[in-house]
């Protein structure tokens, strides 16, 4: 079997809560250490999906896996999974009637100083 391939999931957390929740808004960052745990279980990050609040059944979502181009799905936390569905349960059921895993990175985030949030402010 060739190397599984993951979707990344990152929130897409307004600007406006940087001050309250920077790792939130820092889509950047939880891709990156998404992309790091999936580099070192040797899967290749095949997606990126930027979600806020989505429905668990969006079509969206699902189209790569139906199409049979992603094995997993991988969250840097489960804030993060909080952020991006209406329904973390509901995607969990989801993802096992689908057969797909889900996984989340589970690390510290960072800790973001007045610098840090800066530079995610002139990013975005």
């Amino acid at each position: 079997m060739g190397e599984l391939r993951v979707a990344v999931i990152v929130s897409r957390t307004p600007l406006e809560e940087l001050d309250r929740e920077p790792f939130l808004v820092d889509t950047r960052a939880q891709h990156a250490m998404c992309a790091r745990w999936a580099e070192a279980k040797g899967y290749a990050v095949v997606r990126q999906l930027l979600l806020y609040r989505l429905r668990p059944d969006h079509g969206g979502v699902w189209r790569d896996v139906d199409a049979g181009l992603v094995d997993v799905f991988v969250a840097a936390s489960e804030r993060v999974l909080d952020r991006a569905f209406t329904s973390v349960p509901g995607f969990l059921a989801e993802c096992g009637r689908r057969g797909v895993r889900l996984e989340t990175v589970g690390l510290a985030e960072p800790r973001y100083d007045a610098a840090m949030k800066a530079e995610v402010h002139r990013r975005l």
